[in-house]
């Protein structure tokens, strides 16, 4: 397979695996910074390979990073570059995507999109625009991009578990029940938990939340 994105790989060996989940990370990170989550979910999720590409672009402002899309109060680019880089990124993911899924051989309804930051406008914004539908959607600290196009674009409608640090001063936490209020008016079914006193990370409650949804969307049992 020729990735379209490069992308980092642990969790269970490929042919072996049944289920995914598939990170994508925040503006000015990369693959690796969220590949280091599969340490502590991995032993709680049998079976899972665990996949994060790097961001399609390169991030001006962090040498060793990347970005979806070019954030103008951040980068001092144009509305108009950041929305042609972020339609861009949803080409660039959307035919990685597919790639995974045929070469792991496990298709979206046993694969979660977990997204941090810019990570999680993505995955709210790609996610309900594929078919089939994704066994759920995971987004950290992220808002929602576009709302108002979401009803009349979404094409399926997976479950969405909203997770945000309450200190959060990079991404106000408001953007949690702004993006819920969309999703459930578009028709989706929407979960929520904020982290007290976290600022703009994830925090061990909120990955132990973001496990028990995973578990519960893939079929995983609890392991005890």
């Amino acid at each position: 397979m020729t990735n379209s994105l490069t992308a980092g790989r642990v969790g269970a060996a490929r042919g072996e695996a049944e289920t995914l989940v598939i990170f994508l990370h925040g503006y000015g990170a990369n693959g690796a910074d969220l590949l280091g989550l599969a340490d502590p979910l991995s032993p709680h999720m049998p079976g899972t390979a665990f996949l994060a590409p790097d961001a399609p672009q390169p991030c001006a402002g962090a040498p060793f990073g990347y970005q979806w899309f070019p954030i103008p109060w951040i980068d001092g680019s144009s509305q108009e570059e950041s929305v042609s880089g972020m339609r861009d990124a949803v080409v660039h993911l959307g035919a990685w995507l597919d790639e995974v899924a045929e070469d792991e051989g496990i298709g979206p309804r046993n694969t979660i999109l977990f997204g941090f930051s810019q990570g999680t406008m993505m995955a709210l914004h790609v996610g309900p625009r594929r078919s089939p539908a994704y066994a759920g959607l995971v987004g950290f600290s992220g808002r929602l991009l576009m709302p108002e196009l979401l009803a009349d674009e979404a094409v399926e409608k997976p479950p969405v578990l909203l997770v945000h640090g309450d200190a959060d001063d990079v991404v106000p936490v408001a953007a949690l029940p702004e993006a819920g209020d969309a999703l459930e008016e578009a028709g989706f079914d929407v979960y929520a938990h904020v982290m007290n006193g976290t600022g703009h990370g994830i925090a061990p409650d909120g990955l132990s939340v973001a496990l028990a949804f995973m578990q519960e969307r893939l079929g995983i049992a609890r392991q005890v």
